[in-house]
């Protein structure tokens, strides 16, 4: 079981990959922005295993959200879900991460999950 923070802005997504992470097992705090995350991030004092964000999210993004995560607690694994396949990210920025784009199916999601968790 992992503590897993997660933060997407699009509600409905949110519940539904909360639930399912939670029915595999792991501890996830679901947050609708990357500026909440960012505060239970802080708050949390390094207890989270694992950052799953949204790339896209309106005010902080997941890519800045991930540079402040690996800042606040070091050796957090990140995971990054994107609608958009587009996006592109230097090679800094995706050198460690996972990219999962949407959509995802649910087994997907907690199979690479679990297989970053373990890795």
């Amino acid at each position: 079981m992992a503590a897993i923070l997660y933060a997407e802005d699009d509600d409905a997504m949110r519940k539904f990959f909360e639930k399912a992470l939670e029915k595999a097992g792991h501890h996830v705090i679901a947050c609708a922005d990357g500026e909440r995350a960012l505060r239970a991030l802080k708050f949390a004092d390094g207890a989270f295993d694992m950052l799953l964000t949204d790339i896209m999210m309106p005010g902080m993004d997941g890519i800045e959200l991930a540079k402040q995560a690996e800042t606040l607690s070091p050796g957090i694994k990140i995971m990054f879900i994107t609608g958009f396949a587009a996006v592109a990210m230097s090679d800094q920025d995706a050198s460690n991460q996972t990219v999962l784009s949407k959509p995802v199916h649910l087994r997907q999601l907690v199979n690479e999950v679990d297989r970053l968790i373990a890795a």
